[in-house]
């Protein structure tokens, strides 16, 4: 489903190795900040960079917001893609050391994400990381703006990308997104849909089942909860959803991985879920 033309999005401040506050107003000693509930980081881990700090004051917030603005506006193969730079990096590393055959994106807009995570998933295919049989299931309410921006771009587009028109709190709609996916394929989910409470609840109920032990579910956009940071008329609700579900005994194969905002800018904020577990329900 389609988020408004100015979505809520802006980077996260906090730096997990010296600083208890959270943007979103919760404690640093909560066990989810962890690398997991153990204390330790996974076997994966070896391949991400060490985290940089960045901290909203001065002339660092004039820049986000900048960036905020700026990334609105962004393209990826001339089409609008909307997000972070550093945050499809963080994407393209969880990718790779998860080992995922196949992106399920809610939310398409006008398909310039779906472009990029095809285009790196063949990239993996090519390095030999991955199945060649890659796929992107992009679900969004309607996508016709995305089907004529997809076949200017690239009229073969369908060859690694499925479009589905379905809400994605219709349970109906996670399973022809199941469908769709190569058989036994590893799968990252990617949540950007409206930024609400009832949206984001929804898809982490509906969709969370699809990726496999080791695998990552992003929910994008919480920093629409941070007060100082959330743009006029987003009412917000991301990361109460988020922390609901994870005390839930779905969310409970999961764990949040504040550390994996390692690029100083996010616009993902307390959203980089990892399952660690396979549960009853997945």
């Amino acid at each position: 489903m389609e988020a408004p033309e100015e979505p809520a999005s802006r980077p996260d401040r906090t730096d997990q190795s010296d600083q208890r506050d959270r943007p979103d107003g919760t404690d640093r000693s909560d066990r989810s900040d962890r690398p997991d509930r153990g204390g330790r980081s996974g076997p994966s881990d070896s391949g991400l960079p060490p985290r940089v700090a960045a901290e909203l004051d001065g002339t660092v917030g004039a820049y986000w917001r900048a960036r905020e603005r700026q990334h609105l506006r962004d393209v990826y193969a001339g089409v609008r893609i909307k997000k972070f730079p550093e945050d499809l990096r963080m994407m393209e590393h969880l990718m790779w050391l998860s080992r995922s055959q196949a992106v399920v994106e809610l939310g398409t807009h006008f398909g310039g994400s779906a472009l990029w995570f095809r285009d790196r998933l063949r990239t993996l295919a090519a390095y030999g990381r991955v199945p060649a049989g890659v796929r992107v299931v992009t679900v969004d309410l309607r996508q016709d703006k995305a089907r004529a921006a997809l076949s200017a771009a690239d009229p073969s587009y369908e060859d690694g990308i499925t479009l589905i028109e379905g809400d994605v709190a219709d349970p109906e709609t996670a399973l022809r997104a199941r469908a769709a996916l190569p058989a036994g394929a590893r799968c990252l989910v990617v949540e950007d849909t409206l930024h609400t409470y009832g949206t984001t609840a929804a898809a982490l109920r509906n969709f969370a089942p699809l990726v496999p032990v080791g695998g990552f579910f992003v929910v994008e956009d919480g920093i629409v909860d941070v007060p100082e940071l959330c743009p006029p008329g987003m009412p917000g609700g991301v990361l109460p959803a988020v922390r609901d579900w994870l005390a839930c005994p779905d969310g409970a194969d999961f764990r949040q991985r504040r550390d994996l905002e390692r690029y100083g800018l996010t616009c993902h904020v307390g959203g980089w879920l990892e399952r660690v577990r396979q549960g009853a329900a997945a």
